[in-house]
């Protein structure tokens, strides 16, 4: 009898075991199932569908050139110089992070923006260039920003991968920055969002949110490389939108004015920040007005006679 009840109780167990294991095995495979079909989702999100504008307007085999008049603050005093903005419209490698050399079924088209500036102080001077890509079809972050400025001490680079996360790199001949690669978790970057502006400035972020400022205010200004809480805020009169973000830890407000109706061309900006170090420093106002756009393939005007230009964008 304890031997037939001993049985039926293995049995029992071993049912109940069998039970527990293939419960266990096919939760697993719906785990999988459910992640599958999520990944799946999110790949098949729809498209940005672009408008004959749009695609007329950049895909018309130029660059879009704009020159600015700028009034910028360095080390406590404004200096006069001059801004450039170039967008262009071009195939671009994500695996690669580089503009594609050809046709390529994973291509992805974007907007790049070449920002770049160049003032004097004193005797030496200064020339900055940021890089910026962003893709035209959808919402997604820029695929690549990358930084560099060169001066007589010596010159700084940066660059930011969208890759699992944002994947920084970075160079000053500053001790405390020196040779940096770390990650950060994605989120709204400063440096996107003038070329949102041009894309769809519908789909401009506005309220509280945690901001990346740009890779130039971040080296320039000696400030760690993260998010940082903002406050956005967008109003619209005689024709010009004007996108004003505000940074209170860095007492920082950065604006930029564009006009309402397309192609929502950059007219002017302002960035009011601490300007100088130690005692000289203090709130200014770096200012930006433009000066001349032309729509140009200016990468075919290379030669001597295309230096006039120059001249009629005012460099």
């Amino acid at each position: 009898m304890q031997t037939r009840t001993k049985l039926s109780l293995s049995f029992l167990l071993f049912t109940l075991l069998l039970s527990f294991t293939q419960s266990c095995k096919e939760a697993k495979k719906n785990t999988k199932k459910d992640i599958a079909l999520h990944t799946e989702k999110a790949e098949d999100s729809p498209k940005r569908e672009l408008s004959s504008e749009f695609k007329k307007y950049w895909y018309a085999g130029e660059a879009e050139v704009t020159s600015y008049k700028l009034q910028l603050a360095r080390y406590g005093e404004i200096r006069e110089g001059k801004a450039v903005l170039v967008y262009v419209t071009e195939p671009f490698l994500n695996k690669k992070q580089v503009k594609a050399d050809g046709p390529n079924p994973d291509n992805i088209p974007v907007l790049k923006l070449n920002s770049t500036k160049k003032y004097l102080t004193g005797i030496y001077p200064y020339s900055i260039m940021t890089s910026t890509f962003s893709p035209v079809n959808d919402n997604n972050h820029a695929l690549k920003v990358s930084f560099s400025a060169q001066e007589w001490c010596g010159q700084v680079y940066a660059q930011l991968n969208n890759r699992e996360k944002f994947d920084i790199m970075s160079h000053s001949y500053f001790e405390t920055e020196a040779d940096q690669n770390f990650e950060l978790e994605k989120t709204t970057l400063e440096n996107e969002l003038w070329n949102k502006i041009r894309i769809a400035p519908e789909s401009l972020p506005t309220g509280n949110l945690k901001i990346i400022p740009s890779l130039e205010y971040i080296r320039l200004s000696h400030k760690e490389l993260k998010p940082y809480n903002s406050t956005i805020s967008i109003s619209d009169e005689n024709g010009i939108t004007s996108y004003k973000i505000f940074y209170p830890e860095l007492e920082r407000t950065l604006t930029i004015n564009f006009t309402t109706t397309f192609p929502h061309s950059i007219e002017s900006w302002s960035d009011t920040f601490t300007s100088g170090f130690g005692k000289n420093a203090k709130q200014m106002t770096s200012t930006a007005t433009k000066i001349k756009t032309l729509k140009t393939p200016y990468w075919q005007q290379n030669r001597n006679k295309d230096l006039s230009l120059r001249d009629s964008l005012g460099l």
